[in-house]
Formats: C-alpha cells, sequence, structure tokens
C-alpha cells in the first residue's frame, strides 16, 4: 500500500484525470486531497465529482480555503460581500458549474463539501505526516507530547490542533512558510506538515530556506521543501504542493506525490484544460 497526496486542482479536472490514468493508484492505496477542488479552472464541477468517487473508495478530501468562500456565498446569499469575495477568487466558472445542474444534485455536492474535514494525519514508515490545506500556525511553545515518539499519533496531531483556528488551516500563508513549526527536533525526528494554498512559484520570496526554487527547469511550477536546517536535524519541516495549477496553462501543473519515496508525478496544465 502507497500513500498518495494532492492539492488545489482548481478546476482543471482534465490535467487529474491524466495523472490518476497514468500513476493508477490501486484499490489498497491511501488518497488525500488537500482541499481547492474549484475556482479559476474550466470544470470544477467534475473535480468535484472525480474527487467525491475517491472517497467512496476511502480517500480523504480536505476543505481548502475556495470551498469555504463558495459555501460562504450559499449559506447567505443575500450577503453580496460573500458573491464579491468569491467571484474576486474565481469563483465564476464554479457557479456556472453549479448552476447548471439539478437543483437536488447541486445541494447534495454542496452538503458533501460542508462536510469535508480541515485536516487529516498519516503514518508512512517511521514519519508521522499531518495533512491541511494551507498549512499551520507554529505552537508556542511546542507541547511535549508532539516531539514524543513514543506517544500516540492521534495525541501528537491533537496537540498540535488544539490552537489552530479553521482560518489557519485554509488560510495560512507567510506565518506558516517563514519560520519552522517546531515540530521536528534537532535529531530529525517528529511531524512534517504537508500543504497547499501557496503556489510554489510565489515562495521563492516567502520561504525560509527552500531546497529548490518553485520554478522548474521547465518554467512551471514544482513541489518545494521548506526549513531544512540544524535546529531539524536537517530536516525540511513543510511541503508545499501546490504546484500551480490556479495560473493555469504556462505557469503550473498538477503534482500527485507519493509519500512512501517521495516521488513526484506532474501533469502540466494544458490550453482549455
Amino acid at each position: 500500500m502507497a500513500t498518495y497526496v494532492f492539492s488545489d486542482v482548481h478546476g482543471h479536472a482534465g490535467a487529474l484525470k491524466k495523472v490518476f490514468e497514468r500513476v493508477s493508484p490501486s484499490d489498497d492505496d491511501r488518497i488525500v486531497m488537500l482541499g481547492d477542488m474549484i475556482d479559476r479552472g474550466p470544470d470544477p464541477v467534475g473535480v468535484m465529482r472525480f474527487c467525491r468517487e475517491l472517497t467512496e473508495h476511502g480517500a480523504t478530501v480536505l476543505r481548502g480555503n475556495h470551498e469555504d468562500l463558495m459555501l460562504s456565498f450559499f449559506n447567505n446569499p443575500q450577503n453580496p460581500d460573500n458573491y464579491v469575495n468569491w467571484a474576486i477568487n474565481g469563483g465564476a466558472t464554479t457557479a456556472k458549474g453549479l448552476d447548471a445542474l439539478k437543483a437536488d444534485e447541486m445541494k447534495d455536492l454542496l452538503d458533501w463539501v460542508a462536510g469535508l474535514p480541515l485536516s487529516d494525519f498519516e503514518r508512512v514508515g517511521d514519519r508521522l505526516y499531518l495533512l491541511t490545506h494551507a498549512g499551520i500556525m507554529p505552537p508556542k511553545p511546542v507541547p511535549a507530547v508532539v516531539l514524543d515518539e513514543q506517544a500516540k499519533d492521534d495525541d501528537r496531531i491533537a496537540a498540535v490542533l488544539a490552537d489552530q483556528s479553521s482560518d489557519d488551516l485554509i488560510w495560512v500563508r507567510e506565518d506558516f512558510w517563514g519560520q519552522p513549526t517546531g515540530l521536528v527536533g534537532p535529531d530529525g525526528k517528529g511531524i512534517i506538515v504537508v500543504a497547499g494554498h501557496t503556489p510554489t512559484p510565489f515562495l521563492d520570496n516567502m520561504a525560509d530556506r527552500p531546497d529548490r526554487s518553485g520554478v522548474g527547469e521547465d518554467g512551471l511550477g514544482q513541489m518545494v521543501r521548506v526549513g531544512a536546517c540544524k535546529q531539524t536535524g536537517g530536516i525540511a519541516d513543510r511541503w508545499d504542493i501546490d504546484a500551480g495549477c490556479a495560473g493555469g496553462h504556462g505557469f503550473g501543473k498538477l503534482l500527485l506525490l507519493r509519500l512512501d519515496d517521495g516521488r513526484e508525478f506532474y501533469e502540466p496544465v494544458r490550453e482549455g484544460e
């Protein structure tokens, strides 16, 4: 069994389907999607349907800030600010796609999104990973149980999440990428946080100690591991897997990351997809 994670598809159903067809995860594999299925790209409803089908086979899908903007509008459409906030963040394509659905299907899809969690954790080999859409606000001080490798995984994750607000988990940016989390100790052991939300091409001027540029040799986004230093035993404590789908063709790619060996599977966003 392998564990795969991906994030920030932003309506690019074509790239999503192609990378899954190429990698072809098995029914025994674990799959986690870190949010932002929707907005900007041409087929956000198709992405939601695809991700929902994954959950029917045991996958986990998290809610991102774009899903939150969508739900805010539908929960209170009389407030014009809710639509403006959604629209300026690319919500028009999603609104159009949802409007084309029958009322019961739209309600069913929105109810499903509303019930999505904001975090997940996975143990892969000797490493514990915390998965959120945007990251976390680094806890200060770090609870002792977090770095206790003998403690239960549930207790360690609960201690990290105890002081996190929902906004932290889906909106945080500079406060997360710009400083160590404190969740990995000098011995290199601890919890690595895997997140999306911030397209990696924007990390170059934001992250402390990125392992490489967020723009690859092909000029498109690529995964970045952040924060390896003496304080973390040389281990990057933050991984950004948002390779820039939000920017569309010529800017980003969709990444499907296999946590077991760190292998990165990319599918570029093609014109019109």
